[in-house]
């Protein structure tokens, strides 16, 4: 009896031992095919795909831009065409809709974005694409819309001071001593140009729509507020009581009148400077002055790029704009003077070493993002119109302020 049982428990030991093994190699050949497999997915690239840029940045921006793409599309095994697109917005437009046109646009100033994403046209930014605390405030503020990014920020723009070195010294630091030397030198702008004297509205209280938890709200408009006409009484002075330039004045007879000399003081944009360099202008640029010790807001446009929400090829379009976004923002600044919006890019020697570009930078982070809702198309018209009445003298700030903004609500009404 002990032998069988000792039989008994060599054979159970060798049962055990058997089923071991036979594990082992079938798990073996398991992991085996399993290896085989991954290693079958790995060696198995990506399809290529073609994507398309259109650009309305100028054509040695888009050269440069094609340049930086060009590196991507070695890297990732796609192919990039960068295309100049001159064509009124329209185009883009009616393309999308039809399931065609670009898989990306790259250029595009943030207040022509809201017909676009009111459209369902903008592919809303997927998480992970950029950190919003890499870029200045109010470019993020400039591609949003109730809180949601529809685009990415590339550059920003916006006016500032210029002033003569041959006449003045120190630029001015405040609005009244703005006035002051105004009187001796010469002060002229394009003043009915709602885009420049807004900066005098909004640094008195009054603005375009009120902002509330990152949305703007159309109903509520504040030009015709005690701020905003405050704003208007202190442009029309300008024209009427200070007589700095007649009530006429187009933005190229003030900027030809500061070219050849005749006034020391002119508030005009980046897309001045080299046209001033080339006339050999001696000219510096500074922050617009305060008032009441507060800097004044101007207005920011905001290059933007985004993706389209007809693309067939969404991933790959959005890693060819964020390579782009974070690669270009110097190569701009110096082919096109396209100010940064990366906090990093603004912390670099080469634009904060430009004494001219700088001082557009800082007045910048002053500004305020053109509104990029659809209704802002309604307030150019009558805000101008307002412009001139007032400075003609054809109508007092507040009767201009509250036929503007009742031609704005009317003209938002046709929009519905």
């Amino acid at each position: 009896m002990k032998k069988y049982t000792k039989i008994v428990a060599i054979l159970t030991t060798m049962v055990l031992l058997l089923s071991v093994v036979l594990t082992g190699c079938g798990s073996s050949k398991s992991n085996s095919n399993s290896n085989s497999s991954s290693n079958s997915t790995n060696s198995t690239k990506k399809e290529s795909v073609s994507l398309t840029v259109w650009s309305h940045l100028t054509d040695s921006e888009v050269a440069k831009v094609q340049e930086i793409a060009n590196k991507w599309a070695k890297e990732t095994g796609n192919t990039v065409k960068v295309l100049a697109d001159q064509s009124d917005f329209q185009a883009f437009s009616t393309a999308a809709q039809s399931g065609k046109g670009p898989d990306i646009m790259f250029g595009i100033a943030n207040d022509n974005l809201g017909t676009f994403q009111k459209a369902g046209l903008l592919a809303e930014v997927p998480d992970g694409i950029i950190n919003k605390s890499d870029y200045v405030s109010m470019s993020i503020d400039a591609v949003s819309f109730n809180g949601k990014m529809y685009a990415i920020p590339l550059a920003m723009e916006t006016y500032a001071l210029f002033y003569n070195t041959d006449k003045v010294q120190t630029p001015p630091a405040t609005m009244q001593d703005l006035i002051d030397l105004g009187k001796k030198v010469g002060f002229q702008y394009d003043v009915n140009n709602f885009y420049y004297s807004y900066a005098f509205i909004a640094a008195n209280g009054g603005y375009v729509f009120k902002q509330s938890g990152g949305k703007l709200d159309p109903n509520d408009i504040g030009l015709n507020n005690d701020g905003a006409k405050k704003g208007l009484s202190m442009i029309r002075d300008f024209v009427i009581t200070d007589k700095f330039m007649p009530a006429d004045i187009k933005g190229d007879i003030a900027k030809g009148n500061f070219q050849s000399g005749k006034i020391g003081l002119y508030i005009g944009g980046p897309w001045d400077v080299d046209g001033f360099k080339k006339a050999n202008v001696p000219f510096k640029v500074a922050p617009m002055p305060t008032l009441d010790g507060k800097a004044i807001p101007t207005f920011a446009g905001v290059q933007t790029a985004f993706v389209s929400a007809s693309s067939k090829h969404q991933d790959e379009a959005w890693d060819l704009l964020k390579y782009l976004a974070e690669n270009t923002a110097l190569p701009l600044f110096e082919t096109g003077n396209r100010i940064p919006v990366l906090n990093s890019a603004l912390e670099n020697d080469e634009v904060k070493n430009n004494e001219i570009m700088n001082a557009f930078a800082t007045q910048a982070k002053n500004a305020q993002p053109m509104p990029n809702i659809p209704e802002m198309q309604a307030v150019w018209t009558p805000a101008g119109n307002a412009l001139q009445l007032v400075t003609s003298g054809k109508a007092t700030p507040d009767k201009a302020a509250d036929d503007m903004v009742k031609q704005i609500k009317q003209g938002i009404a046709t929009q519905q």
